[in-house]
């Protein structure tokens, strides 16, 4: 991984844990396109709805590790992963939170369709850069059929959803900062600029 970002925010090595990083290698994830031949996003779930278990893909081992366990009674309220191919400003893959009918399974890949972020910032060791979170649907959902941006919803959601993210970067020491929610149109222009080549 490379210590700077395309937005330039510094992150620093030492700060990862030795061997397990996001997909950003030679294996298998790190060769799925963004976008699969239809144009649909795709992701790959890295920790199932209703986990405490956060994994991460460990590219030396060529498997999904535990990375981390969150406190007792908080569970990650939807399928958390990333898409494959970006950069975002914390130098990992661009983060997703997935709303599917049923939770997936660790290193599953998800067509979505994308329906807003949740721009923020993250302070971690006194150093503050860009950590957005994609929203989006899984394709062939059936309960979130309808959801098609932010909009759709509701303001409750979505304060629960920044304060799960808020309070999992307070337990590990960061800061999880909001600035904004935007709609589906920001959150492809957000993965457009953390695509890479």
């Amino acid at each position: 991984m490379t210590p700077r970002s395309k937005s330039g925010a510094k992150k620093s090595a030492a700060k990862k844990k030795p061997g397990v990083r996001r997909a950003t290698g030679s294996l298998p994830h790190a060769r799925l396109p963004a976008r699969d031949a239809e144009g649909r996003v795709l992701v790959v779930i890295d920790t199932p709805k209703g986990s405490r278990n956060k994994y991460e893909f460990d590219e030396e081992l060529g498997v999904f590790a535990l990375g981390g366990v969150l406190p007792a009674g908080a569970v990650f309220p939807f399928d958390f992963g990333y898409v494959p191919r970006t950069r975002a400003g914390d130098g990992d893959p661009l983060d997703v939170l997935v709303l599917m009918d049923e939770p997936a399974f660790v290193g599953c890949v998800v067509p979505v369709r994308l329906v807003g972020a949740i721009e923020a910032e993250q302070t971690e060791e006194g150093e503050t850069f860009r950590n957005d979170r994609l929203l989006a649907v899984a394709e062939n959902s059936h309960n979130h059929r309808d959801v098609r941006d932010v909009s759709d919803l509701g303001a409750n959601l979505l304060d629960e959803i920044e304060h799960f993210f808020a309070s999992y970067n307070e337990a590990k020491g960061k800061k999880f900062e909001v600035l904004d929610r935007v709609g589906a149109r920001t959150a492809a222009r957000l993965l457009e600029k953390a695509m890479r080549d």
